[in-house]
């Protein structure tokens, strides 16, 4: 007769736990963007900062695809000129005064890469591509949101 083992049947062996975290930029980026066209006034984007609560937006052209991105500070150089000309603040458009030479990152980048990225440039916002195409946006503050919630998760 065999001997007999009073610990029971033995759970089968488990591999490594598989965390499947959101850890790419398209998890936390803002995907209802509020967006600007080149030819639009100084004016209306500052009203439209304002209203929105937003600090920057990208610029659009007719085609959809992306050729700047306007900010705060770059309202700013509209209000210093009004004033350095003793004029009103004029309905310059939006192309004079917003940034051409745009950084964007791929949707598919780790939020680790992303936060290297906006440390590396100053940066508070920046456009996320996917294809070549404006997919969203994400935000410095974005970043430590994702971090914050995934600070109690372990990585193996």
């Amino acid at each position: 007769m065999g001997i007999k083992s009073f610990m029971g049947r033995r759970a089968k062996e488990v591999s490594k736990k598989e965390y499947n975290a959101p850890i790419l930029v398209e998890d936390y980026m803002s995907k209802k963007l509020i967006t600007f066209n080149p030819e639009q006034s100084v004016l209306e984007v500052m009203e439209s900062f304002a209203k929105n609560r937003i600090s920057g937006g990208p610029v659009l052209d007719d085609n959809g695809f992306l050729v700047g991105i306007i900010s705060e500070a770059d309202c700013m150089k509209e209000i210093s000129e009004s004033r350095y000309f003793n004029q009103p603040i004029l309905d310059k458009s939006v192309e004079r005064f917003m940034t051409k030479d745009v950084e964007t990152i791929p949707h598919d980048m780790s939020i680790f890469d992303a936060a290297g990225v906006f440390h590396k440039n100053k940066r508070r916002r920046l456009p996320v591509m996917k294809d070549g195409l404006l997919v969203g946006q994400i935000s410095r503050k974005d970043i430590v949101v994702a971090a914050l919630k995934l600070s109690s998760h372990n990585y193996k």
